[in-house]
């Protein structure tokens, strides 16, 4: 079989069933118990799908995505996150568009402790959203940046996808978490600046009111008691792999810790809380997990069958620049974005892209983070971006996808620019791996 006719079959195939309405997981499956049989020798292949499926899920860099999931479903239901935004929330007084401000402030720092986009935009939308709407903003003042600073998750350490992309494609996971801080930062601020452009633009989308800043003694005791024990998180997950002292491993090992430390010291760590997040984390972890099974075995087959090899001779063949080639791939991200989740379209994609980056020698850790600016972004591409779904459930009813994408919108713009910059200026994602190292 031609590499071709072997591609088609695989990759063909997989989109077929998910847009069926299968489930990724089992969608994976499916297509890799075809394609052993068809090209590693029929039952003798299925016997060595069944061994790499306990391979692929033990390995040891995987360790940190149920830790990361624990310490942002502890943060959740314990309280401890909903401290941090009343604590901010008495720093900004009655200023223009305070709550869109609040959201963007608290969701980065929240960002910072969770790992999860989902948990993060569920979190803001159902804690500033009530209030928001009473307050009169508009529904793009109010959708817009919950939407925009979920995302944050994706890219701000700790990041669960991040460990996931940088130990399926063989990169410093450290490194590419490490990477990911700076340039999440900068999204936080250029969504803080787009707030204020669209509040000059339109005064009356999120109206000031009666609302005084707290006496500076509350500010203060506010920000000592309710935000800064948050850094002793912030410090273990993000502090350590800096500095060199544990990986990232260890690092989630010790943010868990330190949740749990902080979650005693403020007498909230309820066994409810403990059973709820204990859940929530075994039902991510359990279909990421499955669907590692089946897309290692997957891209094992495209490797086997040629596909993976005539794919990129095929690529490398255009005469196209290194940011011509950049810019298919991240385009290829945004088109898969519109219909399947992040991680299916990681797994589809980690194969085929790694040896085309490798043979234009683009960095692994600027790469990592050019894609996760590419699966954030497709978080809020309709018709599928799995934040639409979130906002939307959170929403009054009568609230529609589309809605949701138009708040999206501008702050898309804001993420599409960042990609460029650093597309442009790789040192922004590099400049804090290469102090780490």
């Amino acid at each position: 079989m031609e590499w071709y006719e072997a591609t088609l079959l695989m990759v063909g195939g997989l989109l077929v069933l998910m847009l069926s309405g299968m489930p990724v997981a089992f969608a994976f499956l499916t297509i890799n118990v075809v394609g052993v049989y068809i090209f590693m020798g029929g039952m003798v292949g299925i016997d060595q799908l069944v061994a790499n499926a306990s391979t692929s899920v033990t390995s040891f860099a995987l360790v940190p995505v149920p830790l990361f999931l624990i310490m942002g479903e502890l943060l959740f239901h314990t309280g401890l996150a909903f401290r941090v935004f009343d604590a901010l929330d008495k720093c900004l007084g009655g200023i223009k568009g305070r709550l869109s401000y609040l959201t963007v402030g608290g969701g980065t720092i929240f960002a910072t402790l969770s790992g999860s986009s989902m948990a993060n935009t569920a979190m803001l939308g159902t804690t500033l959203m009530p209030d928001m709407i009473k307050r009169g903003y508009k529904p793009h003042m109010i959708m817009g940046p919950i939407l925009a600073t979920g995302g944050l998750a994706m890219i701000i350490p700790p990041s669960s996808l991040a460990v996931l992309l940088g130990s399926l494609g063989r990169i410093d996971v450290g490194a590419l978490l490490i990477a990911g801080l700076l340039p999440g930062l900068i999204l936080a601020v250029l969504y803080a600046i787009t707030i204020r452009i669209q509040i000059a633009i339109d005064p009356d989308a999120a109206p000031g009111y009666a609302a005084e800043r707290a006496p500076a003694r509350e500010i203060i005791r506010g920000l000592i008691v309710d935000v800064l024990p948050m850094g002793l998180v912030i410090f273990a997950v993000i502090g350590l792999i800096l500095l060199g002292w544990a990986t990232p491993t260890e690092s989630a090992a010790f943010g868990a810790l330190s949740v749990v430390i902080l979650a005693i010291c403020y007498r909230v760590l309820t066994w409810e809380a403990i059973v709820k997040a204990m859940r929530g984390t075994l039902a991510v972890s359990v279909m990421m997990m499955t669907i590692i099974v089946g897309s290692t075995t997957f891209s094992q087959i495209l490797a086997f069958s040629g596909a993976s090899s005539g794919l990129i001779a095929f690529a490398t063949n255009f005469d196209v620049s290194a940011y011509m080639m950049l810019f298919m791939m991240f385009l290829v991200l945004l088109l898969l974005g519109m219909f399947m989740d992040q991680l299916s379209i990681m797994m589809l994609t980690l194969p085929i892209f790694m040896p085309i980056a490798a043979l234009y020698s683009f960095d692994p850790v600027w790469f990592g983070v050019i894609m996760l600016l590419a699966l954030e972004l497709s978080l809020v591409t309709p018709p599928f971006g799995l934040l639409l779904f979130v906002m939307v459930g959170v929403s009054p009813k009568g609230t529609t996808i589309g809605d949701a994408a138009r708040a999206s919108f501008p702050y898309i713009c804001c993420t599409l620019l960042l990609a460029v910059v650093i597309a442009i200026f790789p040192q922004i994602a590099l400049w804090l791996p290469s102090m780490m190292r």
